[in-house]
């Protein structure tokens, strides 16, 4: 077997991607079409309840989005190319550095715990803002597989975009229903279109991505190529 624990590590991201958030997605989506076609409509089959469903996998995707990308992050923190290991190997370890971000991680998840939990808007918006820089200084942390170089077709900064999203649609969710003017509502609809895309992109680019992150007895040799753009020997490996 070629897989070793830190491969079946690195694949955890895309396993839960595929077997519980994009599902998730799906569901969600179908209740959100429910909802607004129930609200639109002067008398209507759909039951009651898609609303309040459309909230609670709306709060489960969100939660499950977050947590798949603090997966992917410490994942790539501690076993990527930079990472926590191999600066270890190199004796460039700041063992201040490991420690921060182990912080970083526990502030992280406490603060979108917290979000579900909070009930005014203050400290909403005081959770939410802590949930999403945690999740930033996180997600540029050495180690961490962005794609600098081709940012628009990048895996990395469509996830981060669509976990924003995710974080502020909890903490305006209250919000729509006590707006009677509809504008987090329009605002909520909008911005989840956009994030409805975002994650259509993100089967499409970590497909791709799977296929340039090495597994761990591959990754000796794809690491000796050159990688820096500016090279003219670009994307060029030493002769085996």
């Amino acid at each position: 077997m070629f897989l070793n624990l830190k491969d079946i590590i690195l694949l955890l991201h895309p396993i839960l991607a595929c077997t519980f958030v994009f599902p998730v997605i799906g569901i969600t989506t179908f209740f959100a079409l429910q909802t607004r076609q129930r609200r639109l409509a002067t008398k209507s089959t759909i039951p009651l309840t898609v609303g309040s469903l459309h909230v609670q996998l709306g709060n489960l995707l969100a939660a499950g989005v977050v947590g798949i990308t603090l997966v992917a992050l410490a994942y790539s923190v501690i076993f990527g190319f930079q990472g926590f290991l191999m600066q270890a190997e190199t004796n460039t370890l700041q063992p201040l550095s490991v420690i921060l971000v182990a912080l970083m991680f526990i502030v992280t998840i406490g603060a979108t715990a917290l979000l579900y939990r909070a009930q005014s808007k203050l400290w909403r918006g005081v959770f939410a803002t802590l949930s999403g820089m945690g999740v930033v200084v996180l997600a540029f942390q050495p180690g961490v597989f962005r794609r600098d170089d081709e940012w628009w077709v990048s895996h990395f900064y469509f996830g981060l975009v669509a976990v924003m999203l995710m974080i502020f649609s909890v903490a305006i969710v209250r919000d729509i229903y006590q707006d009677r003017s509809l504008t987090w509502r329009r605002i909520h609809i909008g911005l989840n279109t956009v994030a409805l895309v975002l994650f259509l992109l993100q089967g499409i680019t970590g497909t791709r991505d799977l296929l340039e992150i090495p597994l761990s007895w591959q990754a000796p040799v794809v690491y000796q190529c050159n990688f820096d753009v500016n090279s003219p020997d670009f994307k060029t490996c030493p002769s085996p």
